[in-house]
């Protein structure tokens, strides 16, 4: 594989989704409080593993990947407003994201709920002006409604319920995948077909690059119950051993750590199976599937 091939592809196209963020919030005609939070968050960095994902699935069918940019500020709107709503006092009460204060520490919590609001519906305005010399309108509505999917109760909205429901319980090994399934491998996934649909994949493609992001999404999760465990809190941006104090069920706590790194490399495994079948120009994203299981954030 071309070395540091990811490093190049990630520096140029996580500058240009950060540009286009900015832009998108500093022309909305609203209160500048609302603003600012938005930006606090969507500016607190992060390796932009979604829009990654969607600009490198474009990548594999050779075409050019900024016509991913819509989706790819869509999906990282919803992600980020995900992120403040997850830390806020009602659910995960975290003080730290990404290194930083959380949204609701900086502005409260009245503004920290509405910017997620303004960041979930701006996010759809957002996706639903991909030019049509970009995708037809049969293409931007599968797009579009694949998105509220993810995101809804049938994915993202609907993990963190059962993630917040089985706190203080002793969850099988089925329900915690359930969980991170729903709530963190749903808009994985969305990243991946979105540029998949907008490339005009076939069905096998579709339904392999679908298993590739089932696997990719469950390993993310598993790394991040190890990290929370021995992970360094400066290195991955918020508080160690927040799982723990929260009562959470973890796959180290249910596999051992080490059956959890075990756990973790076979679902790298079968994701990159499902990619080599894909028969696609794959690189980047094996690139981004190896970030994910050593990731350091």
């Amino acid at each position: 594989m071309e070395a540091r091939l990811l490093d190049a592809f990630a520096e140029e196209y996580k500058q240009l989704l950060e540009m286009e963020l900015r832009k998108l919030v500093d022309k909305l005609f609203a209160p500048p409080i609302i603003k600012e939070s938005m930006m606090y968050s969507l500016e607190a960095g992060g390796k932009r593993i979604r829009p990654l994902l969607l600009f490198a699935t474009l990548d594999a069918y050779r075409i050019d990947p900024k016509k991913g940019l819509f989706a790819a500020t869509a999906v990282e709107m919803i992600h980020t407003y995900s992120l403040i709503h997850d830390d806020l006092p009602s659910m995960d009460n975290d003080d730290l994201r990404r290194g930083k204060p959380t949204n609701h520490k900086v502005f409260g919590d009245a503004i920290a709920v509405l910017a997620g609001d303004a960041l979930l519906t701006y996010s759809f305005e957002v996706i639903g002006k991909i030019p049509a010399d970009f995708a037809s309108s049969d293409t931007l509505l599968k797009v579009i409604i694949e998105m509220a999917k993810a995101a809804g109760c049938e994915g993202m909205v609907g993990g963190q319920v059962a993630d917040m429901e089985g706190e203080g319980k002793s969850l099988t090994l089925q329900e915690l995948d359930y969980i991170h399934i729903h709530k963190t491998g749903k808009l994985l996934r969305f990243s991946v077909l979105a540029g998949a649909i907008l490339a005009g994949a076939t069905e096998s493609q579709l339904e392999h690059l679908s298993a590739f992001a089932h696997h990719l999404g469950l390993a993310f999760q598993i790394q991040d119950d190890i990290l929370d465990l021995v992970g360094n809190q400066q290195l991955i941006g918020k508080t160690v051993g927040s799982d723990t104090a929260n009562h959470k069920s973890t796959y180290p706590q249910l596999l051992s750590l080490e059956g959890a790194k075990e756990a973790l490399d076979k679902q790298i495994n079968q994701a990159k199976v499902h990619l080599k079948k894909t028969g696609l120009h794959t690189n980047l994203l094996e690139e981004i599937t190896d970030l994910i299981a050593s990731r350091d954030h």
